[in-house]
């Protein structure tokens, strides 16, 4: 922690009103740079990496292969698709350049990925096409007081599937709910995460989000626990009830928080864009096309927000910067033995935070609360060689010998 390029705060920036972001800004994970918009220092980083290691894996699994799209976009493409027009998409970002000519900077990429795929799909023979990344987007966002959960500017994770007809469609959709259903258990929000039937927005008329439930959330949803299904409050009615088999009285208000959404754009936007394929009796279709969004930076806020507590941040030992926090206390002697844990524990493949700083015992403690990190390691003079072990989340506190770690 000697040689971090941040340190921990004692206080967030006074304007800060999400816990998310005080919490965040305080440990050192994120610096605020403006309302809605983040810097990401070296924690924070770490939490971000690991979280798109489990997204990637399981969008690995569906068949998806990474792409990065440019943040610039043509408003040719989106004029064509009607959603250029601010008054029918109020959240664009656009700039001129010097030439004079107008340019957007990405919330979303259907319409450039769609059109770059008009070069590689012309017969049934080149479908499907699954194709993924991880991207910063640009909103113009009225409501950016949120920290992490509605950020002007954030990373997502956005799929598209290209398919050949509905049914093929439909079990990629499918397949995909499962595997965000998995992403959000690998991060530790299995329990809270709920599949929610919603409006589409700028997208379509409907749409699926996952949303977690949780205290200050800025959606309300109404949930069916024993079906694990809900329904956002935008689109409540008794139709779409009876649509999805839902009784009213069975439903619980919550507030929660979106943090993945999938749409069903059917062959519209392929047609738009005349991304067209021959099939075997030699016709000419348009391309069913599904769009499928997680929000990465916005599940870091979540988890904080949730999980955190009055001492700090609480983190899944999945997502964790690190797993192991090292703390020394008392002797130069007592140092050089946390400085060999530190090696050793290294050199085991261990991932760990070492507090080797010369401040006082219960700086280092605070800090450690603060930081979140599954467990918590002291070497002092009253370990006797050994290592107090103590996890973020428990009052106990063990003593362990050091080797019974590398395990």
């Amino acid at each position: 922690m000697s040689q971090h390029a941040t340190k921990t705060l004692r206080q967030a920036p006074s304007e800060e009103v999400a816990k998310n972001a005080q919490l965040l800004i305080r440990a050192g994970f994120i610096n605020k740079e403006m309302a809605g918009v983040y810097n990401f220092l070296p924690l924070g980083l770490r939490v971000m990496e690991k979280i798109k290691t489990i997204v990637r894996e399981e969008m690995d699994k569906l068949g998806g292969q990474e792409i990065i799209m440019s943040t610039l976009q043509r408003p040719a493409l989106w004029q064509k698709t009607d959603r250029w027009d601010g008054d029918k998409v109020d959240i664009w970002f656009k700039t001129k350049l010097n030439s004079g000519s107008e340019i957007g900077l990405g919330w979303s990429h259907e319409e450039p990925i769609t059109d770059m795929m008009k070069s590689f799909v012309g017969s049934y023979r080149d479908l499907p096409k699954y194709v993924y990344q991880f991207q910063t987007k640009l909103r113009n966002e009225l409501r950016a007081k949120n920290g992490l959960l509605r950020g002007r500017e954030f990373v997502m994770k956005d799929l598209y599937s290209y398919s050949r007809d509905e049914k093929s469609h439909q079990e990629f959709y499918d397949a995909v709910i499962k595997a965000y259903l998995r992403v959000f258990e690998r991060v530790g929000l299995g329990d809270k995460t709920f599949l929610t039937f919603a409006s589409g927005g700028a997208f379509t008329q409907f749409s699926h989000e996952f949303q977690t439930v949780m205290p200050g959330g800025e959606d309300t949803i109404y949930l069916d626990r024993e079906k694990g299904l809900a329904v956002n409050q935008e689109v409540l009615s008794d139709d779409v009830l009876q649509q999805l088999g839902l009784e009213r009285a069975g439903l619980q208000e919550l507030a929660a928080a979106e943090v993945g959404n999938i749409f069903n754009f059917g062959t519209a936007k392929s047609e738009q864009l005349d991304l067209l394929f021959t099939d075997e009796d030699g016709k000419r279709q348009g391309v069913v096309l599904g769009s499928y969004g997680i929000g990465i930076t916005r599940l870091i806020g979540v988890v904080a927000e949730l999980m955190g507590d009055d001492r700090g941040l609480v983190w899944p030992a999945a997502i964790a910067p690190y797993r192991y926090h090292l703390i020394w206390v008392g002797s130069e002697e007592v140092k050089q033995q946390a400085e060999a844990v530190y090696d050793d524990l290294t050199k085991a493949g261990h991932e760990v935070l070492f507090d080797d700083r010369d401040v006082r015992p219960g700086e280092k403690m605070a800090d450690a609360d603060l930081i979140g990190l599954p467990w918590r390691l002291v070497v002092s003079d009253k370990t006797q060689g050994r290592l107090e072990i103590k996890a973020r989340t428990a009052d106990e506190i063990k003593l362990v010998d050091a080797n019974e770690l590398q395990k």
